[in-house]
């Protein structure tokens, strides 16, 4: 089986693929797919509206040499023209190993998602990193000292009772 079909079954089971031109243009418009591809034999409308999507997410995309029937078995489906990846660190090592089955247009893709995959796996060790620290009760060092407790505020009186023109006495209650 091709290295590339192997990966696309992988992000399936790990949930990192959304497979379909309703989950891709919903994945490209909250920003959350980071690369979009679609099958060589797919229709120019499927095309033309990936590549509306990856527009509007501001996500690249691919036509990937591969058929719908290829890539839908890759994922779980009969066909499948358009799918997009929500894993940084997938979408670099697919655009990486595309490039290296001879997709000579897609080395820069492969170098810039290179790029954003080191950058969100450093992202994550330092988060990592952090969250050892708050279980281990370690402050930072250049932190702000912590403020003092604000003085308790005083309620004010009730207001007095009011005297209406015909002799009622009227309560007006505060609502809480």
């Amino acid at each position: 089986m091709d290295s590339v079909l192997h990966l696309l079954g992988i992000a399936r089971k790990a949930g990192r693929v959304e497979v379909g031109e309703e989950p891709v243009g919903a994945a490209a418009r909250a920003r959350q797919a980071k690369l979009i591809l679609v099958a060589g034999d797919a229709a120019e409308n499927s095309v033309r509206r990936a590549g509306h999507f990856a527009q509007a997410g501001q996500t690249p995309w691919l036509r990937v040499p591969y058929s719908k029937a290829e890539l839908g078995g890759a994922v779980g489906r009969s066909s499948c023209a358009m799918l997009a990846l929500t894993d940084i660190g997938l979408a670099s090592a697919l655009a990486g190993r595309l490039t290296a089955a001879g997709g000579e247009d897609g080395r820069a893709l492969a170098e810039q998602l290179a790029g954003k995959a080191e950058k969100a796996l450093q992202r994550q060790k330092e988060q990592r990193r952090h969250e050892k620290n708050l279980q281990k009760g370690k402050k930072k060092p250049w932190a702000a000292p912590p403020k003092p407790a604000p003085e308790p505020t005083v309620k004010p009186a009730a207001p007095a009772p009011r005297i209406m023109p015909k002799g009622r006495l009227t309560i007006h209650k505060k609502t809480p």
